[in-house]
């Protein structure tokens, strides 16, 4: 079994799953709706993502996509998505290009438990927490 996130976006989602490879790199497929015409999808719509899925080298896959006008639709809140690891020099700039444009809801600093930690909330309104494991 895997556990993937899945991020929902209101018309930003190939922007956002761009933007997402750019900061995690790997391989990005974007499906859009043309490709299912059947779907009721509104007129004007058919250009939004009906699935994305980034798969990076590391393994990590992150799958989003748009919710079209007739679905209803809430922005994110109440989770946030969790990278962590060994490289430093990784996370650094996963953290700085996650900040780039967002918010800062806990800096990228050393908590009391060791490492370093910080929460963020993305230029699409994503919550992430970035952590380099202790050593």
């Amino acid at each position: 079994m895997n556990l993937n996130p899945y991020l929902n976006f209101r018309g930003d989602a190939r922007e956002a799953m761009e933007f997402y490879q750019s900061v995690l790199g790997g391989e990005l497929q974007l499906d859009d709706f043309t490709g299912f015409p059947d779907m009721g999808i509104p007129e004007g719509e058919a250009h939004l993502i009906m699935h994305g899925q980034l798969t990076t080298d590391d393994g990590l896959v992150l799958m989003g996509s748009d919710v079209p006008s007739s679905m209803p639709y809430e922005a994110p809140a109440g989770f946030a998505v969790s990278i962590s690891g060994e490289d430093e020099g990784r996370l650094q700039a996963v953290w700085d290009s996650l900040a780039d444009g967002g918010e800062i809801t806990l800096p990228y600093e050393t908590p009391p438990w060791g490492g370093r930690f910080g929460m963020v909330t993305d230029r699409f309104g994503v919550d992430w927490m970035v952590a380099l494991n202790a050593a």
